[in-house]
This record gives structure tokens, sequence and C-alpha cells, in this order.
């Protein structure tokens, strides 16, 4: 039996298998990149509406002016919770889409979150994305695992340089 057992296992070629394998990670990568590209269209298209376009447009100048995480900008951000609160409800990507936070995300969800991050830093005068990672790990508490691989990939695009 074991004489032919190992016969059969040396005749197997597994570049079949293998090839079935790649395209269909390749098919689901492709899926992936897809819900991406639909997150990228609908992506904040809620501030452009009541009730929170008539906020944005009174608090963005400045939230621009103002230092991220600082308490100025908090009182900003308090200042705007209607259109917060709707914004939240609105976007899977931010934490405080539901009361599990960050648990409560997809990986889809993660990485917009990191683009918007990395985007709102822009933003602000001394904006970063250092900076935002900083003051979001804790905010959020996002934990220390799951950080790093947010840190990672923000590094893998040249957002954050090496250590």
């Amino acid at each position: 039996m074991r004489g032919r057992l190992r016969k059969s296992v040396v005749n197997y070629n597994s570049e079949d298998d293998t090839w079935n394998h790649i395209n269909r990670v390749r098919v689901l990568i492709s899926d992936c990149i897809e819900a991406l590209k639909l997150r990228g269209k609908c992506h904040d298209v809620s501030k452009l509406m009541a009730p929170e376009k008539e906020i944005f447009d009174e608090m963005t100048p400045k939230l621009k002016a103002s230092t991220y995480g600082s308490d100025e900008y908090k009182k900003m951000l308090s200042e705007m919770k209607p259109a917060l609160d709707h914004h939240y409800v609105a976007n899977s990507h931010h934490p405080e889409h539901s009361p599990d936070g960050i648990a409560a995300m997809t990986l889809l969800d993660i990485l917009e979150m990191l683009c918007d991050w990395k985007a709102a830093g822009e933003r602000h005068a001394n904006g970063s994305i250092e900076n935002s990672l900083k003051v979001n790990h804790s905010r959020f508490g996002i934990n220390d695992q799951l950080f790093r691989v947010i840190e990672n990939t923000a590094r893998e695009f040249g957002w954050v340089k090496n250590k």
C-alpha cells in the first residue's frame, strides 16, 4: 500500500492545481479592487447634502487652521455634532459608525479609513499621516497588532518613512 501511495505522489504534477489557485486568487483580488473603486466613488458624498453640507461649509476652513487632535480641534468637532452624527451613520469607514468601533469594521473599511486619514492630514496646515496615526491609535483604542498593520500599510504606500 505504501509503495502505491508514494508512486501516485511522485507522479503528481501540481502545476494545474497551482495555476487554478493563482487564477482564483486573481479573481478574488479583482473583486476587492472593484469594491475599493466603488468606495472611492461613494466616499464622503454625504458631506454634499444636508445636514452635513451647511456645517462643513462653515467649519472646514476653521478645521484647516487647527491642529489635529488639539483641544481647539475637539471643540470644533463638538460644534459639528449634528453633521458628524449623520456622517458617521452614513459612512462605515469611520470607527464612530458602530458602537463597537474598529472591531466592527472590515478590512475594506480600515483601508478606506487609512486613505481618509492620509487625505485629511493633507488638509491641515500641520497635518501628517504620522500625526493622524499617533492620535488615532489612542483616540479609537486600536490594539497594537492592528495598529502595526495599519502603519505598515501606510509605510508600504510610502506615506510613512521607514524606521
